[in-house]
């Protein structure tokens, strides 16, 4: 089992140094003439190997810095970015913002964050466990997850790649109504794509592990067998005649369901009119036993943040209840527009939960009867502004609650406006590995486009 190292004093001189850039290049703003201006400065290093069929294919050590710097003369906005952290180059950076800045027309809406709306403090969110990885070692677990793979069964042919990768930052944001501040995080993760062979033709599949604690990642052959016996159930896929049909999207692909939602009512979609979810606030978006919430400080989790981009303090909130739209995603900038407040959502929303319900897999499938039941998306066929949404997908048909047999080669299409007000269940078969947790998801009939 790998092993984890939480913070220590050992983060402090590198802190202090990023808090000091901070401090500096704030002050050089205003030397040159900005009102106002905000800065941020990261660090980050980490390692990644991927081996296939057994053999080293890519080992990268990655140690990356960077600064950027926003300015404000009156209400025009110049940026500038620069990882040369050197004085002179600090300098030069600033007065490329600024010169921009200057050329820039003025915005009423631009602006930092109002003043009463930054973090007063910065909880400890667990977000740091180091995982002290050495080259040889990382290509040991990528090996023996690949082998798990490629030996789980002989119609295992061919391999795509195993691979490991560890990383940890630190990044502090800091602007001129007086706030600094910034945390250190760390992300583990473990990957495998095989290829399964029979007369029926091939099939691909993958599986994958991601944590900030690499002591909770999954077990290297465990991740190496799942993407094994993903890709074998693949085997013997048939196309359907097109039809209309329930369908239940698996719960690593309800998350991207979800995702088409969260980029409906963001700010700038809706202040650009860009959203088929304009003025909808406080109107059933989806059915009324479905809610969705943001808890932006569970401990180790992967969108888990103090703050957002702008030092605006996140907190917990519900976006649906009841079915009903809550609130939108908004940074400062948005939520002028708006003629609202940021919902300390710049840079993104912060562990977005669907809810769940009280089903499991197998119970879904009851549900669904007959229909399709689908595991893969490909391409990117959603208008957010109308809502059209037409994917090519892969998974199984469902007869009576029982699986029949895969298939591909299809299209799945609908409008999200329809699709959100029809789930029929929220299962509660969560997956966790991203900053959209939600389980599998049971619509109403969709076309399934084949031959």
């Amino acid at each position: 089992m790998p092993e984890s190292i939480t913070p220590t004093a050992t983060l402090l001189p590198e802190r202090k140094l990023l808090e000091t850039l901070v401090a500096d290049i704030l002050a050089e703003a205003r030397v040159q003439g900005a009102t106002s201006a905000e800065a941020a400065v990261s660090c980050s290093s980490g390692l990644s190997v991927t081996v296939r069929l057994g053999q080293v294919e890519t080992l990268e050590h990655h140690r990356q810095r960077g600064l950027g710097v926003t300015v404000y003369i009156g209400q025009s906005r110049g940026t500038a970015s620069t990882a040369d952290w050197r004085s002179q180059a600090i300098h030069d950076t600033v007065r490329s913002a600024c010169a921009i800045a200057r050329y820039t027309a003025a915005d009423p809406y631009a602006g930092l964050a109002d003043p009463e709306r930054l973090a007063r403090a910065v909880p400890d969110l667990d977000l740091y466990h180091l995982w002290p990885l050495v080259a040889e070692e990382a290509i040991v677990l990528a090996r023996e997850c690949e082998a798990a793979a490629l030996t789980h069964d002989s119609r295992i042919r061919n391999s795509e790649g195993a691979g490991i990768a560890t990383h940890t930052g630190l990044a502090i944001y800091g602007n001129s109504h007086g706030f600094c501040g910034g945390y250190a995080t760390t992300r583990h993760s473990l990957s495998c794509s095989v290829i399964a062979q029979d007369d029926s033709g091939m099939q691909r599949n993958h599986w994958y592990s991601v944590a900030r604690d690499p002591t909770e990642l999954a077990a290297a052959a465990a991740v190496g067998q799942k993407a094994a016996r993903r890709a074998l159930r693949r085997l013997g896929s048939r196309r359907l005649e097109t039809r209309q049909a329930p369908v239940l999207f698996a719960p690593e692909l309800a998350r991207g369901l979800i995702g088409h939602f969260i980029a409906a009512v963001r700010g700038g979609a809706l202040y650009r009119k860009a959203s088929f979810l304009l003025d909808r606030l406080g109107t059933a978006v989806f059915p009324a036993f479905v809610t969705i919430y943001e808890r932006p400080h569970l401990p180790k989790a992967l969108a888990s943040a103090p703050f957002d981009g702008e030092g605006v303090a996140t907190a917990d909130r519900d976006l649906v209840s009841g079915g009903l739209l809550q609130g939108y995603v908004l940074d400062s900038y948005s939520g002028r527009r708006l003629g609202m407040q940021t919902t300390g959502n710049a840079g993104g929303v912060h562990n977005l939960i669907v809810e769940p319900g009280t089903l499991g897999q197998e119970a879904l499938l009851r549900q669904l009867g007959t229909g399709l039941w689908v595991t893969a998306l490909l391409g990117h066929g959603v208008n957010l502004v109308t809502g059209d949404y037409s994917r090519g997908a892969s998974g199984f048909w469902v007869e009576n609650g029982e699986v029949q047999y895969p298939v591909h080669e299809i299209t799945i299409a609908g409008n999200l406006n329809d699709m959100f007000k029809n789930i029929l269940a929220v299962g509660n078969d969560v997956d966790a590995r991203g900053g959209i947790r939600c389980g599998s998801l049971l619509l109403e009939p969709m076309t399934v486009a084949g031959q």
